[in-house]
């Protein structure tokens, strides 16, 4: 169980693109999947991309397929590898959402996002994923892969007046995203 540390807004490696695989199937490919996973779930993420734990490499890993204890009224999503991904809308309608992000600790804001979506790419054996996705499915989805471009939430926030400390903007609600 390798649990790595999560890198936070201002480092540097966290604004790069990430490169694509080009091997599959390898014991260093599985090594960084089972990586993720761990530092993940001890902290209770909902997600978490490599450029996180600084590789840089296009891999996000997200979902359980259990409840979220930082999201606990959110649907469950199912626990995806996706590798090398590409996004593509379903349609016009985009929806605001609160997001939080493990690399923004203790912060929230509300983010647009496109409400339907595609994403394909491959998972950590090389065989191909596609599948549409909605609602906050698709907000994780675009929320990891944004990080794989270099992008965090706070940089998608339309109004700053929606962004703020956890224990301000939910005070009757423990929220740990430390």
């Amino acid at each position: 169980m390798t649990i790595h540390t999560i890198l936070k807004m201002g480092d540097p490696r966290l604004l790069r693109h990430a490169q694509p695989v080009t091997r599959f199937d390898t014991p260093e490919l599985h090594q960084l999947v089972a990586d993720l996973q761990d530092t993940m779930v001890a902290a209770n993420g909902a997600g978490l991309a490599a450029p996180q734990i600084g590789v840089d490499l296009q891999v996000v890993l997200f979902g359980s397929g259990a409840p979220n204890p930082r999201y606990p009224d959110a649907p469950v999503v199912p626990r995806t590898v996706l590798v090398n991904p590409i996004i593509t809308p379903l349609g016009d309608e985009e929806e605001e959402g609160w997001e939080g992000c493990l690399s923004v600790p203790g912060l929230r804001g509300v983010v647009p996002r496109w409400r339907r979506i595609r994403y394909q790419g491959f998972d950590e054996r090389g065989l191909a994923i596609d599948r549409a996705a909605e609602g906050f499915h698709a907000r994780v989805v675009q929320h990891e892969t944004d990080h794989l471009l270099g992008i965090l939430y706070p940089m998608r926030i339309t109004d700053l007046r929606n962004f703020g400390f956890n224990e301000e903007l939910f005070p009757d609600q423990k929220i740990e995203d430390d």
